[in-house]
């Protein structure tokens, strides 16, 4: 169980235990601040465009973390179209517009491949937010697994990990569903460990386009600009590439937004500091959750 930092951050689920399969929703009162970053060869969001620095659009409303591949997008309208009701939207002429960005992981292959998030699950997630929520094989970490680069036999659970990181007043929180090619932890330091001693030995592996990915939200009380918020996702992917190898590879779709509601003044190179190791500290938590 984790708690969230913030008393405008709350985390739900929609958990298939036996699909192996669900969504996580992260809701914010009030405005924030959101910008991301998309790294690796095979990533699955909608509305990320926005989070670009350029872009009118200066918050989210919402945040979705699926499993489900593309298919499990769909939890997204679940999600929008209950804000909706609640008058909560970027407003224009005709009414508010709900912005939620959503980002899915591929567990398609470890459950039931016709079983997916979709708008009802989505809703259900939503009203199960609340600032206390559980980790591991739960929401969107519910059908992820890691260590697939050495061949699906290898494949070991993951799931949804949290960890947060303070500097006085300031603090810094990830929630990570972690789904990666590459492995985890320890696992990971063998590997890297074997490669710069010239010992290691690439596994030859058919790795299919597309069935990893990690996502997650990185979440800060600083006060930053959209600019600024992509340079924290930048640097949470740091913290990534520190707990799982390898990182960003052609079949990862990792993809990170970063969020922040101001409240404390900080130098953003603290903030980049503590989202890298927040980001690597909750996907170390899920190493070996099954």
């Amino acid at each position: 169980m984790a708690k969230s930092p913030f008393d405008w951050m709350q985390v739900g689920h929609w958990t298939d235990s036996h699909a192996r399969t669900g969504c996580t929703v992260i809701t914010f009162t009030g405005n924030v601040v959101a910008s991301g970053e998309v790294r690796g060869g095979a990533p699955a969001t909608r509305e990320f465009a926005l989070l670009e620095p350029t872009k009118l659009v200066q918050g989210v409303h919402a945040v979705v973390l699926s499993g489900g591949s593309a298919f499990g997008l769909a939890a997204a309208d679940g999600v929008a179209r209950t804000l909706r009701t609640q008058d909560i939207g970027f407003p224009t002429a005709h009414g508010r517009v709900p912005i939620v960005v959503a980002l899915s992981l591929y567990d398609l292959g470890v459950g039931n491949a016709m079983r997916w998030p979709g708008v009802p699950e989505g809703n259900a997630a939503f009203h199960e937010a609340s600032a206390n929520f559980d980790v591991g094989v739960v929401g969107a970490g519910t059908g992820a697994t890691a260590g697939k680069w050495r061949g699906s036999q290898d494949a070991y659970g993951a799931g949804l990990g949290f960890a947060e990181c303070r500097k006085d007043d300031l603090v810094v929180s990830a929630v990570i569903a972690a789904n990666p090619a590459g492995d985890i932890g320890q696992r990971g330091v063998e590997a890297r460990n074997a490669l710069a001693g010239g010992s290691f030995e690439w596994p030859e592996v058919e790795s299919p386009v597309g069935e990893n990915t990690t996502i997650g939200l990185i979440a800060t009380n600083a006060v930053l600009t959209k600019s600024q918020c992509r340079s924290v996702a930048e640097a949470g992917h740091d913290g990534l590439a520190r707990a799982i190898f390898p990182a960003h590879g052609p079949t990862d779709g990792d993809a990170l937004i970063a969020v922040a509601k101001p409240e404390v003044e900080a130098e953003e190179a603290h903030v980049r500091s503590l989202a890298a190791m927040a980001v690597e500290m909750a996907i170390l938590s899920v190493e070996n959750s099954e």
